[in-house]
Protein backbone atom coordinates (compact mmCIF):
# COMPACT_ATOMS: atom_id res chain seq x y z
CA UNK A 1 0.00 0.00 0.00
CA UNK A 2 1.39 3.77 -1.35
CA UNK A 3 1.14 6.21 1.62
CA UNK A 4 3.33 8.81 0.09
CA UNK A 5 1.39 12.00 -0.40
CA UNK A 6 -1.60 12.39 -2.66
CA UNK A 7 -0.90 13.11 -6.39
CA UNK A 8 -2.40 16.11 -7.84
CA UNK A 9 -5.88 14.65 -9.66
CA UNK A 10 -8.52 15.71 -10.93
CA UNK A 11 -11.59 14.48 -8.80
CA UNK A 12 -14.50 12.82 -10.37
CA UNK A 13 -17.35 15.26 -9.50
CA UNK A 14 -20.04 13.24 -10.81
CA UNK A 15 -21.69 11.53 -7.61
CA UNK A 16 -20.38 14.64 -4.89
CA UNK A 17 -23.46 16.69 -5.13
CA UNK A 18 -25.91 13.30 -3.75
CA UNK A 19 -22.98 11.08 -1.42
CA UNK A 20 -22.23 11.75 2.04
CA UNK A 21 -18.52 12.33 2.32
CA UNK A 22 -16.20 11.05 5.18
CA UNK A 23 -14.88 14.30 6.89
CA UNK A 24 -11.46 15.63 6.03
CA UNK A 25 -9.93 15.72 8.59
CA UNK A 26 -11.00 11.89 9.64
CA UNK A 27 -9.96 11.05 5.55
CA UNK A 28 -6.14 13.04 6.92
CA UNK A 29 -6.57 10.72 10.18
CA UNK A 30 -6.83 7.57 8.22
CA UNK A 31 -4.07 8.36 5.75
CA UNK A 32 -1.50 9.64 8.63
CA UNK A 33 -2.11 6.24 10.35
CA UNK A 34 -1.43 4.56 7.44
CA UNK A 35 -4.86 2.90 6.70
CA UNK A 36 -5.70 4.55 3.82
CA UNK A 37 -3.20 4.62 0.82
CA UNK A 38 -2.93 6.55 -2.36
CA UNK A 39 -3.31 4.49 -5.16
CA UNK A 40 -6.77 3.69 -6.75
CA UNK A 41 -8.26 0.11 -7.06
CA UNK A 42 -6.14 -0.53 -10.45
CA UNK A 43 -3.08 0.69 -9.38
CA UNK A 44 -2.42 -1.32 -5.87
CA UNK A 45 -3.70 -4.83 -8.04
CA UNK A 46 -0.85 -3.73 -10.58
CA UNK A 47 1.23 -3.14 -7.57
CA UNK A 48 0.59 -6.90 -6.09
CA UNK A 49 1.26 -7.92 -9.72
CA UNK A 50 4.56 -6.39 -10.01
CA UNK A 51 5.35 -7.97 -6.84
CA UNK A 52 3.91 -11.43 -7.03
CA UNK A 53 4.11 -11.75 -11.36
CA UNK A 54 4.47 -15.62 -11.42
CA UNK A 55 2.32 -16.87 -8.82
CA UNK A 56 -1.08 -17.88 -9.06
CA UNK A 57 -3.72 -15.05 -8.87
CA UNK A 58 -6.96 -16.97 -9.39
CA UNK A 59 -7.53 -20.56 -10.34
CA UNK A 60 -11.23 -21.56 -11.55
CA UNK A 61 -12.67 -24.36 -13.43
CA UNK A 62 -11.97 -22.62 -16.65
CA UNK A 63 -8.23 -21.94 -15.74
CA UNK A 64 -5.71 -19.96 -13.85
CA UNK A 65 -3.98 -17.16 -14.45
CA UNK A 66 -0.81 -15.77 -12.63
CA UNK A 67 -0.66 -12.25 -11.33
CA UNK A 68 1.33 -10.98 -14.41
CA UNK A 69 -1.42 -12.61 -17.10
CA UNK A 70 -3.87 -11.19 -14.83
CA UNK A 71 -2.52 -7.68 -14.83
CA UNK A 72 -2.11 -7.80 -18.31
CA UNK A 73 -4.92 -9.27 -19.43
CA UNK A 74 -6.95 -6.84 -18.25
CA UNK A 75 -4.84 -3.90 -19.02
CA UNK A 76 -6.03 -5.24 -22.81
CA UNK A 77 -9.97 -5.48 -22.14
CA UNK A 78 -9.63 -1.96 -20.20
CA UNK A 79 -8.04 -0.41 -22.86
CA UNK A 80 -10.56 -1.69 -25.17
CA UNK A 81 -13.45 -0.53 -22.91
CA UNK A 82 -12.39 2.81 -23.21
CA UNK A 83 -12.05 2.48 -27.11
CA UNK A 84 -16.18 1.95 -26.57
CA UNK A 85 -15.95 5.82 -25.93
CA UNK A 86 -16.55 4.73 -22.00
CA UNK A 87 -15.09 7.67 -20.06
CA UNK A 88 -13.89 7.34 -16.36
CA UNK A 89 -16.47 7.77 -13.70
CA UNK A 90 -19.15 5.66 -16.04
CA UNK A 91 -21.32 3.25 -13.92
CA UNK A 92 -21.65 -0.64 -15.43
CA UNK A 93 -24.15 -2.72 -14.51
CA UNK A 94 -22.08 -6.02 -13.32
CA UNK A 95 -24.29 -9.30 -13.44
CA UNK A 96 -22.24 -12.21 -13.75
CA UNK A 97 -21.51 -15.22 -12.03
CA UNK A 98 -18.12 -16.97 -10.10
CA UNK A 99 -15.60 -17.32 -12.97
CA UNK A 100 -12.26 -16.81 -14.12
CA UNK A 101 -13.79 -14.10 -16.81
CA UNK A 102 -15.14 -12.48 -13.72
CA UNK A 103 -11.73 -11.62 -12.18
CA UNK A 104 -10.40 -10.52 -15.37
CA UNK A 105 -13.35 -8.29 -15.54
CA UNK A 106 -13.60 -6.54 -12.52
CA UNK A 107 -10.08 -5.42 -12.74
CA UNK A 108 -10.68 -4.27 -16.61
CA UNK A 109 -13.48 -2.04 -15.26
CA UNK A 110 -11.11 -0.55 -12.88
CA UNK A 111 -8.26 -0.12 -14.98
CA UNK A 112 -10.57 1.81 -17.21
CA UNK A 113 -11.97 4.31 -14.63
CA UNK A 114 -15.47 2.66 -14.65
CA UNK A 115 -17.64 2.28 -11.66
CA UNK A 116 -19.08 -1.70 -11.18
CA UNK A 117 -22.57 -1.64 -9.60
CA UNK A 118 -22.35 -4.67 -8.13
CA UNK A 119 -25.31 -6.58 -8.51
CA UNK A 120 -26.75 -9.97 -8.33
CA UNK A 121 -27.30 -12.63 -11.41
CA UNK A 122 -30.56 -13.35 -9.61
CA UNK A 123 -31.72 -9.51 -10.13
CA UNK A 124 -34.82 -9.02 -12.43
CA UNK A 125 -36.42 -5.73 -13.93
CA UNK A 126 -38.00 -5.00 -10.61
CA UNK A 127 -34.16 -4.14 -9.12
CA UNK A 128 -32.18 -3.70 -12.22
CA UNK A 129 -34.59 -0.62 -13.61
CA UNK A 130 -34.37 1.13 -10.70
CA UNK A 131 -30.45 0.49 -9.65
CA UNK A 132 -29.61 1.23 -13.11
CA UNK A 133 -31.39 4.94 -13.77
CA UNK A 134 -30.64 5.71 -9.93
CA UNK A 135 -26.72 6.02 -10.92
CA UNK A 136 -27.29 6.41 -14.82
CA UNK A 137 -25.81 3.32 -16.14
CA UNK A 138 -23.55 3.44 -19.26
CA UNK A 139 -23.05 -0.21 -19.22
CA UNK A 140 -24.58 -3.75 -18.59
CA UNK A 141 -22.12 -6.58 -18.00
CA UNK A 142 -23.56 -9.98 -17.91
CA UNK A 143 -23.08 -13.76 -18.39
CA UNK A 144 -23.37 -15.87 -21.69
CA UNK A 145 -25.08 -18.73 -20.95
CA UNK A 146 -26.54 -19.06 -17.60
CA UNK A 147 -29.15 -21.54 -16.56
CA UNK A 148 -32.13 -20.27 -16.34
CA UNK A 149 -32.22 -16.98 -17.59
CA UNK A 150 -30.92 -15.48 -20.39
CA UNK A 151 -28.95 -12.53 -19.11
CA UNK A 152 -28.07 -11.41 -22.81
CA UNK A 153 -32.04 -10.90 -23.61
CA UNK A 154 -32.08 -9.52 -20.44
CA UNK A 155 -29.72 -6.57 -20.91
CA UNK A 156 -30.67 -5.73 -24.26
CA UNK A 157 -34.37 -5.48 -22.71
CA UNK A 158 -33.52 -3.50 -19.97
CA UNK A 159 -31.56 -1.08 -22.41
CA UNK A 160 -34.67 -0.27 -24.55
CA UNK A 161 -35.68 3.04 -23.62
CA UNK A 162 -33.10 4.03 -21.14
CA UNK A 163 -31.85 7.25 -21.40
CA UNK A 164 -28.12 6.29 -21.06
CA UNK A 165 -27.29 2.43 -21.58
CA UNK A 166 -25.87 2.43 -24.63
CA UNK A 167 -23.92 -1.33 -24.22
CA UNK A 168 -24.16 -4.73 -23.65
CA UNK A 169 -20.76 -6.50 -22.65
CA UNK A 170 -21.20 -10.13 -22.49
CA UNK A 171 -18.64 -12.22 -20.95
CA UNK A 172 -18.03 -15.74 -21.36
CA UNK A 173 -19.30 -16.09 -25.24
CA UNK A 174 -17.74 -17.90 -27.67
CA UNK A 175 -16.17 -16.50 -30.58
CA UNK A 176 -19.34 -18.28 -32.92
CA UNK A 177 -22.09 -16.91 -30.57
CA UNK A 178 -24.73 -15.63 -32.06
CA UNK A 179 -25.10 -11.89 -30.07
CA UNK A 180 -27.53 -9.23 -30.26
CA UNK A 181 -25.99 -6.59 -32.91
CA UNK A 182 -25.48 -3.74 -30.22
CA UNK A 183 -23.72 -6.59 -27.88
CA UNK A 184 -19.61 -6.94 -27.44
CA UNK A 185 -17.84 -9.96 -26.38
CA UNK A 186 -15.41 -9.08 -23.55
CA UNK A 187 -12.67 -10.93 -25.23
CA UNK A 188 -13.08 -9.00 -27.98
CA UNK A 189 -12.39 -6.04 -26.18
CA UNK A 190 -9.09 -4.49 -26.56
CA UNK A 191 -7.50 -7.89 -28.46
CA UNK A 192 -5.69 -5.56 -31.50
CA UNK A 193 -3.91 -3.57 -28.46
CA UNK A 194 -0.47 -3.90 -28.26
CA UNK A 195 0.39 -5.27 -24.83
CA UNK A 196 2.59 -2.11 -23.71
CA UNK A 197 0.46 0.71 -25.02
CA UNK A 198 -2.26 -1.00 -22.87
CA UNK A 199 -0.53 -0.56 -20.12
CA UNK A 200 0.44 3.33 -21.26
CA UNK A 201 -3.62 3.76 -21.70
CA UNK A 202 -4.59 2.35 -18.52
CA UNK A 203 -1.64 3.83 -16.75
CA UNK A 204 -2.60 7.40 -17.80
CA UNK A 205 -6.39 6.47 -17.02
CA UNK A 206 -5.57 6.03 -13.58
CA UNK A 207 -3.62 8.98 -13.34
CA UNK A 208 -7.03 11.29 -13.31
CA UNK A 209 -8.67 9.28 -10.82
CA UNK A 210 -8.58 10.59 -7.45
CA UNK A 211 -7.96 7.40 -4.80
CA UNK A 212 -11.14 9.20 -2.37
CA UNK A 213 -13.49 8.66 -5.66
CA UNK A 214 -16.01 6.47 -5.83
CA UNK A 215 -14.74 3.51 -6.91
CA UNK A 216 -17.58 0.74 -6.75
CA UNK A 217 -21.16 0.75 -5.81
CA UNK A 218 -22.61 -2.35 -3.86
CA UNK A 219 -25.90 -2.86 -3.07
CA UNK A 220 -27.39 -2.41 0.66
CA UNK A 221 -28.99 -6.10 1.79
CA UNK A 222 -31.57 -4.89 4.37
CA UNK A 223 -33.01 -1.07 3.75
CA UNK A 224 -36.60 -0.50 3.20
CA UNK A 225 -37.75 -1.19 -0.98
CA UNK A 226 -35.48 -1.81 -3.46
CA UNK A 227 -31.83 -1.88 -2.61
CA UNK A 228 -29.57 1.03 -1.53
CA UNK A 229 -26.63 2.11 -3.49
CA UNK A 230 -23.60 2.25 -1.41
CA UNK A 231 -20.88 3.98 -2.48
CA UNK A 232 -17.30 2.69 -2.30
CA UNK A 233 -14.19 4.51 -2.80
CA UNK A 234 -10.79 3.37 -3.62
CA UNK A 235 -8.83 3.26 -0.32
CA UNK A 236 -11.12 2.53 1.68
CA UNK A 237 -12.52 -0.35 -0.01
CA UNK A 238 -8.65 -1.87 -0.32
CA UNK A 239 -8.02 -0.86 3.06
CA UNK A 240 -10.86 -2.79 3.86
CA UNK A 241 -9.70 -6.20 2.42
CA UNK A 242 -6.39 -5.93 3.76
CA UNK A 243 -7.67 -5.37 6.91
CA UNK A 244 -9.69 -8.73 6.53
CA UNK A 245 -6.60 -10.63 4.95
CA UNK A 246 -3.92 -9.32 7.95
CA UNK A 247 -6.28 -10.29 10.67
CA UNK A 248 -6.49 -13.88 8.96
CA UNK A 249 -2.73 -13.99 8.88
CA UNK A 250 -2.88 -14.61 5.16
CA UNK A 251 0.16 -14.48 3.36
CA UNK A 252 1.35 -14.82 -0.17
CA UNK A 253 1.22 -18.71 0.52
CA UNK A 254 -2.17 -18.66 1.25
CA UNK A 255 -4.74 -20.24 -1.62
CA UNK A 256 -8.07 -18.51 -0.34
CA UNK A 257 -11.10 -20.87 -1.16
CA UNK A 258 -14.20 -18.85 -2.18
CA UNK A 259 -17.89 -20.19 -2.88
CA UNK A 260 -20.79 -17.74 -2.15
CA UNK A 261 -21.41 -15.16 -4.90
CA UNK A 262 -18.02 -13.03 -6.22
CA UNK A 263 -19.19 -9.76 -6.97
CA UNK A 264 -21.03 -9.74 -3.41
CA UNK A 265 -19.29 -7.38 -1.01
CA UNK A 266 -17.81 -10.46 0.41
CA UNK A 267 -16.55 -11.81 -2.90
CA UNK A 268 -14.35 -8.65 -4.07
CA UNK A 269 -13.81 -7.70 -0.24
CA UNK A 270 -12.88 -11.47 1.43
CA UNK A 271 -12.10 -13.15 -1.40
CA UNK A 272 -10.53 -10.76 -5.15
CA UNK A 273 -9.15 -8.12 -3.22
CA UNK A 274 -8.59 -9.56 0.25
CA UNK A 275 -6.09 -12.32 -1.64
CA UNK A 276 -4.64 -9.96 -4.16
CA UNK A 277 -3.40 -7.55 -0.88
CA UNK A 278 -1.23 -10.10 -0.01
CA UNK A 279 -0.46 -12.30 -3.50
CA UNK A 280 -2.10 -15.17 -2.70
CA UNK A 281 -4.10 -17.43 -4.72
CA UNK A 282 -7.98 -16.81 -5.57
CA UNK A 283 -9.48 -20.26 -5.82
CA UNK A 284 -13.01 -19.41 -7.10
CA UNK A 285 -15.85 -21.73 -7.45
CA UNK A 286 -19.31 -22.15 -7.93
CA UNK A 287 -21.58 -22.49 -4.57
CA UNK A 288 -22.44 -26.31 -5.66
CA UNK A 289 -20.15 -28.39 -3.27
CA UNK A 290 -19.82 -31.32 -5.55
CA UNK A 291 -18.74 -29.31 -8.18
CA UNK A 292 -16.51 -26.80 -5.45
CA UNK A 293 -15.10 -29.39 -3.26
CA UNK A 294 -12.72 -31.44 -6.28
CA UNK A 295 -11.58 -27.75 -6.99
CA UNK A 296 -11.04 -26.47 -3.27
CA UNK A 297 -8.97 -30.21 -2.95
CA UNK A 298 -6.95 -30.41 -6.34
CA UNK A 299 -5.62 -26.67 -5.20
CA UNK A 300 -4.55 -27.24 -2.01
CA UNK A 301 -6.62 -24.63 -0.58
CA UNK A 302 -5.66 -23.43 2.87
CA UNK A 303 -8.28 -20.90 3.77
CA UNK A 304 -12.05 -21.38 2.94
CA UNK A 305 -15.01 -19.21 3.85
CA UNK A 306 -18.45 -21.10 4.04
CA UNK A 307 -21.86 -19.34 4.06
CA UNK A 308 -24.80 -20.96 5.81
CA UNK A 309 -25.40 -22.98 2.29
CA UNK A 310 -22.22 -24.62 2.81
CA UNK A 311 -22.16 -25.54 6.51
CA UNK A 312 -22.99 -29.33 5.31
CA UNK A 313 -19.51 -29.34 3.51
CA UNK A 314 -18.02 -30.90 6.51
CA UNK A 315 -20.34 -34.39 5.88
CA UNK A 316 -18.80 -34.16 2.01
CA UNK A 317 -16.86 -37.38 1.08
CA UNK A 318 -13.95 -34.81 -0.13
CA UNK A 319 -14.02 -33.27 3.52
CA UNK A 320 -10.98 -35.24 4.80
CA UNK A 321 -9.12 -34.12 1.73
CA UNK A 322 -9.85 -30.64 1.88
CA UNK A 323 -8.50 -30.81 5.31
CA UNK A 324 -5.03 -31.59 4.95
CA UNK A 325 -4.42 -28.40 3.55
CA UNK A 326 -6.90 -26.21 5.42
CA UNK A 327 -5.61 -24.15 8.03
CA UNK A 328 -8.33 -21.66 8.47
CA UNK A 329 -11.92 -22.09 7.75
CA UNK A 330 -14.48 -18.83 8.52
CA UNK A 331 -18.09 -19.09 8.95
CA UNK A 332 -20.80 -17.07 7.96
CA UNK A 333 -24.08 -16.28 7.72
CA UNK A 334 -25.93 -17.83 10.64
CA UNK A 335 -25.60 -19.29 14.12
CA UNK A 336 -23.11 -21.72 14.27
CA UNK A 337 -24.32 -24.80 16.41
CA UNK A 338 -21.22 -26.35 18.65
CA UNK A 339 -21.36 -29.16 16.70
CA UNK A 340 -20.63 -27.91 13.57
CA UNK A 341 -17.75 -25.92 15.02
CA UNK A 342 -16.33 -28.91 16.87
CA UNK A 343 -16.54 -31.38 13.26
CA UNK A 344 -15.15 -28.58 11.13
CA UNK A 345 -12.07 -27.93 13.66
CA UNK A 346 -11.44 -31.95 14.60
CA UNK A 347 -8.70 -31.68 12.02
CA UNK A 348 -6.75 -29.14 13.36
CA UNK A 349 -7.58 -25.95 11.26
CA UNK A 350 -8.78 -23.01 13.13
CA UNK A 351 -12.16 -22.04 12.78
CA UNK A 352 -13.71 -18.84 13.52
CA UNK A 353 -17.02 -16.56 12.11
CA UNK A 354 -17.26 -13.19 9.77
CA UNK A 355 -20.01 -10.88 10.34
CA UNK A 356 -19.56 -8.34 7.74
CA UNK A 357 -21.73 -6.17 5.48
CA UNK A 358 -21.37 -4.30 2.33
CA UNK A 359 -22.10 -0.69 4.32
CA UNK A 360 -18.86 -1.65 5.49
CA UNK A 361 -18.13 -3.13 9.09
CA UNK A 362 -16.79 -6.25 9.42
CA UNK A 363 -16.28 -8.46 12.61
CA UNK A 364 -13.71 -11.53 12.85
CA UNK A 365 -13.17 -13.48 15.65
CA UNK A 366 -9.60 -13.46 17.05
CA UNK A 367 -7.21 -15.90 15.80
CA UNK A 368 -5.77 -15.58 19.46
CA UNK A 369 -9.54 -16.32 21.13
CA UNK A 370 -10.14 -19.22 22.98
CA UNK A 371 -13.15 -21.62 21.42
CA UNK A 372 -15.90 -19.92 23.26
CA UNK A 373 -15.68 -16.85 22.00
CA UNK A 374 -14.87 -18.46 18.77
CA UNK A 375 -18.12 -20.02 18.87
CA UNK A 376 -20.54 -17.79 20.70
CA UNK A 377 -19.47 -14.58 19.26
CA UNK A 378 -18.58 -12.79 15.65
CA UNK A 379 -15.65 -11.27 17.12
CA UNK A 380 -14.04 -7.82 17.18
CA UNK A 381 -13.35 -5.07 14.12
CA UNK A 382 -10.95 -6.01 11.86
CA UNK A 383 -9.49 -2.42 12.12
CA UNK A 384 -8.06 -1.24 15.51
CA UNK A 385 -9.38 2.20 13.88
CA UNK A 386 -13.46 0.67 13.91
CA UNK A 387 -15.62 2.29 16.42
CA UNK A 388 -18.46 -0.39 17.38
CA UNK A 389 -20.94 0.10 19.81
CA UNK A 390 -24.54 -1.29 21.05
CA UNK A 391 -27.15 1.44 21.41
CA UNK A 392 -30.43 1.48 23.42
CA UNK A 393 -32.59 0.92 19.95
CA UNK A 394 -33.74 4.13 18.68
CA UNK A 395 -31.47 6.16 20.57
CA UNK A 396 -27.68 7.47 21.08
CA UNK A 397 -27.51 5.67 24.40
CA UNK A 398 -24.92 2.88 24.97
CA UNK A 399 -26.46 -0.05 27.15
CA UNK A 400 -23.99 -2.11 29.32
CA UNK A 401 -21.98 -5.30 28.30
CA UNK A 402 -23.96 -7.68 28.05
CA UNK A 403 -27.20 -6.14 27.63
CA UNK A 404 -28.82 -6.72 24.13
CA UNK A 405 -28.97 -2.98 21.90
CA UNK A 406 -28.40 -1.98 18.37
CA UNK A 407 -24.70 -2.71 16.80
CA UNK A 408 -23.91 0.85 15.50
CA UNK A 409 -20.56 1.47 13.44
CA UNK A 410 -18.01 4.07 12.26
CA UNK A 411 -14.81 3.54 10.55
CA UNK A 412 -12.02 3.83 8.50
CA UNK A 413 -14.24 1.39 5.46
CA UNK A 414 -17.99 2.25 6.74
CA UNK A 415 -19.86 4.52 5.05
CA UNK A 416 -21.07 7.76 6.20
CA UNK A 417 -24.35 8.18 3.96
CA UNK A 418 -25.93 6.01 0.68
CA UNK A 419 -26.05 7.47 -2.40
CA UNK A 420 -29.21 9.79 -3.60
CA UNK A 421 -31.17 8.78 -0.48
CA UNK A 422 -30.91 11.88 1.62
CA UNK A 423 -34.58 10.39 3.65
CA UNK A 424 -32.07 7.42 5.00
CA UNK A 425 -29.13 9.41 5.55
CA UNK A 426 -30.92 12.77 7.26
CA UNK A 427 -31.00 13.14 11.17
CA UNK A 428 -34.52 11.65 12.86
CA UNK A 429 -36.18 8.44 13.21
CA UNK A 430 -35.90 7.26 9.75
CA UNK A 431 -32.06 7.99 9.20
CA UNK A 432 -29.70 5.00 8.91
CA UNK A 433 -26.96 7.20 10.92
CA UNK A 434 -26.64 8.55 14.19
CA UNK A 435 -25.97 12.70 14.74
CA UNK A 436 -22.06 11.22 15.36
CA UNK A 437 -21.96 9.28 12.12
CA UNK A 438 -22.54 6.01 13.27
CA UNK A 439 -24.06 3.51 11.03
CA UNK A 440 -27.11 2.07 12.48
CA UNK A 441 -26.92 -1.31 11.68
CA UNK A 442 -30.45 -2.83 12.37
CA UNK A 443 -28.66 -5.78 13.95
CA UNK A 444 -29.53 -6.37 17.85
CA UNK A 445 -26.40 -7.52 19.79
CA UNK A 446 -24.18 -7.41 22.92
CA UNK A 447 -20.90 -6.97 23.64
CA UNK A 448 -19.31 -9.98 25.39
CA UNK A 449 -16.35 -9.89 27.89
CA UNK A 450 -14.17 -12.95 26.85
CA UNK A 451 -10.98 -13.35 27.21
CA UNK A 452 -10.01 -10.34 27.50
CA UNK A 453 -11.83 -9.31 24.52
CA UNK A 454 -14.48 -7.17 24.14
CA UNK A 455 -16.37 -9.41 21.03
CA UNK A 456 -19.84 -9.09 20.09
CA UNK A 457 -22.54 -11.35 19.73
CA UNK A 458 -25.39 -11.05 17.27
CA UNK A 459 -28.84 -11.98 18.77
CA UNK A 460 -31.13 -10.73 16.43
CA UNK A 461 -32.55 -8.02 14.21
CA UNK A 462 -34.57 -4.87 13.99
CA UNK A 463 -35.23 -4.90 10.64
CA UNK A 464 -37.64 -6.70 9.39
CA UNK A 465 -35.27 -9.21 7.22
CA UNK A 466 -34.93 -12.85 6.05
CA UNK A 467 -31.80 -13.89 5.65
CA UNK A 468 -32.11 -16.89 2.54
CA UNK A 469 -28.58 -18.32 2.45
CA UNK A 470 -26.76 -15.00 2.98
CA UNK A 471 -29.41 -13.15 0.75
CA UNK A 472 -30.87 -10.75 3.08
CA UNK A 473 -34.97 -9.91 1.71
CA UNK A 474 -36.29 -7.26 2.75
CA UNK A 475 -40.31 -8.23 4.31
CA UNK A 476 -41.93 -4.99 3.24
CA UNK A 477 -40.35 -4.81 0.12
CA UNK A 478 -41.97 -7.93 -0.84
CA UNK A 479 -45.31 -7.33 1.09
CA UNK A 480 -46.09 -4.42 -0.90
CA UNK A 481 -45.53 -6.01 -4.16
CA UNK A 482 -47.89 -8.71 -3.33
CA UNK A 483 -50.29 -6.63 -1.92
CA UNK A 484 -50.36 -5.34 -5.84
CA UNK A 485 -51.75 -8.91 -6.26
CA UNK A 486 -55.70 -7.86 -7.07
CA UNK A 487 -57.14 -10.72 -4.56
CA UNK A 488 -54.48 -10.31 -1.42
CA UNK A 489 -56.03 -7.73 0.95
CA UNK A 490 -53.63 -8.52 3.89
CA UNK A 491 -50.01 -9.76 3.80
CA UNK A 492 -47.08 -10.54 6.48
CA UNK A 493 -43.64 -12.41 5.23
CA UNK A 494 -41.84 -14.45 7.84
CA UNK A 495 -39.30 -16.08 8.24
CA UNK A 496 -39.33 -19.90 8.51
CA UNK A 497 -36.60 -22.08 9.98
CA UNK A 498 -34.43 -24.13 6.56
CA UNK A 499 -31.91 -26.47 7.33
CA UNK A 500 -29.74 -25.59 4.11
CA UNK A 501 -30.55 -22.17 4.38
CA UNK A 502 -30.84 -20.42 7.13
CA UNK A 503 -34.40 -18.83 6.83
CA UNK A 504 -36.88 -18.68 3.94
CA UNK A 505 -39.95 -16.96 3.17
CA UNK A 506 -43.88 -17.66 4.26
CA UNK A 507 -46.11 -15.16 3.64
CA UNK A 508 -49.81 -15.21 6.00
CA UNK A 509 -52.34 -13.72 3.49
CA UNK A 510 -55.64 -12.84 3.88
CA UNK A 511 -57.73 -12.98 0.22
CA UNK A 512 -60.92 -10.77 -0.88
CA UNK A 513 -62.78 -14.49 -0.77
CA UNK A 514 -60.98 -15.46 -4.17
CA UNK A 515 -58.23 -18.63 -3.35
CA UNK A 516 -54.57 -17.71 -4.19
CA UNK A 517 -51.99 -20.15 -4.60
CA UNK A 518 -48.75 -19.65 -3.89
CA UNK A 519 -48.57 -20.53 -7.99
CA UNK A 520 -50.63 -17.51 -8.25
CA UNK A 521 -48.36 -15.50 -5.96
CA UNK A 522 -44.51 -16.42 -8.18
CA UNK A 523 -46.73 -15.47 -11.14
CA UNK A 524 -47.92 -12.27 -10.06
CA UNK A 525 -43.70 -11.44 -8.86
CA UNK A 526 -42.67 -13.12 -12.07
CA UNK A 527 -44.76 -10.30 -14.16
CA UNK A 528 -42.96 -7.46 -12.00
CA UNK A 529 -39.90 -8.94 -12.60
CA UNK A 530 -38.49 -9.43 -9.31
CA UNK A 531 -35.80 -11.72 -7.99
CA UNK A 532 -36.83 -15.43 -7.43
CA UNK A 533 -34.76 -15.41 -4.27
CA UNK A 534 -37.01 -13.29 -2.65
CA UNK A 535 -40.25 -15.19 -3.51
CA UNK A 536 -42.24 -16.68 -0.67
CA UNK A 537 -41.62 -20.59 -0.55
CA UNK A 538 -44.37 -21.25 1.17
CA UNK A 539 -48.26 -19.40 1.43
CA UNK A 540 -50.32 -19.51 4.80
CA UNK A 541 -53.87 -18.49 3.87
CA UNK A 542 -55.55 -17.25 6.91
CA UNK A 543 -58.90 -15.38 8.01
CA UNK A 544 -56.85 -12.41 9.55
CA UNK A 545 -53.14 -12.03 10.53
CA UNK A 546 -52.12 -11.94 14.19
CA UNK A 547 -51.63 -9.23 16.21
CA UNK A 548 -50.61 -8.44 19.15
CA UNK A 549 -52.72 -6.77 21.80
CA UNK A 550 -52.65 -3.49 20.62
CA UNK A 551 -53.52 -4.53 17.37
CA UNK A 552 -49.93 -4.48 15.44
CA UNK A 553 -49.01 -7.28 13.71
CA UNK A 554 -47.55 -10.30 15.74
CA UNK A 555 -44.79 -11.72 13.13
CA UNK A 556 -43.37 -13.39 16.09
CA UNK A 557 -46.63 -15.73 16.82
CA UNK A 558 -46.27 -16.16 12.91
CA UNK A 559 -43.19 -17.09 12.77
CA UNK A 560 -43.43 -19.49 15.63
CA UNK A 561 -46.95 -21.34 14.53
CA UNK A 562 -45.04 -22.07 11.01
CA UNK A 563 -41.63 -23.82 12.85
CA UNK A 564 -44.25 -25.56 14.74
CA UNK A 565 -45.98 -26.45 11.24
CA UNK A 566 -42.40 -27.20 9.45
CA UNK A 567 -41.93 -29.70 12.73
CA UNK A 568 -45.08 -31.60 12.60
CA UNK A 569 -44.45 -32.21 9.16
CA UNK A 570 -40.81 -33.59 9.58
CA UNK A 571 -39.17 -30.90 7.58
CA UNK A 572 -36.89 -29.56 10.68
Amino acid sequence: MSTAPLPTRRPTARWDDRRVPFPAEVVAAYRDAGLWGTRTLADEFHEAAAQHPDRDAVVAAEGRLSYRELDRRADLVGAGLAALGLTPGDPVLVQVTNRLETVVAWYALLKAGLVPVATLAAHRGHEIAHISRAVGARAHLVEHGTRGTDLVAFAVEQAEGHPSLEHVLVLGAPADADLPAHAVRLDDLGADVDPDEARSRVAAIQRGIDPDDVAVFQLSGGTTGVPKLIPRQHAEYWYNARAYADVLGWTADDRVGHLIPVIHNAGITCGVHAAHTVGACLVLTGHELDTAMPLLVAERTTSVLFGHVHYRAVDHPDFPALAEHLRIVVLSGAKVSEELFAAVGARGAWVGQLFGMAEGLFLVTPRDGSAELRRTTVGTPVSPADEAVVLAPGTDEPVPDGEVGELCARGPYTLRGYYAAEDRNAGGSQSAFTPGGFYRTGDLAAVRVIDGHRAISIEGRIKDLINRGGEKINAEEVELLLLAHPHLVEVALVAMPDPRLGERGCAYVVTDGTPVTLDDVRAHLRRLGVATFKWPERLEPVAALARTRVGKLDKKAMAGEITEKLRAEGAL
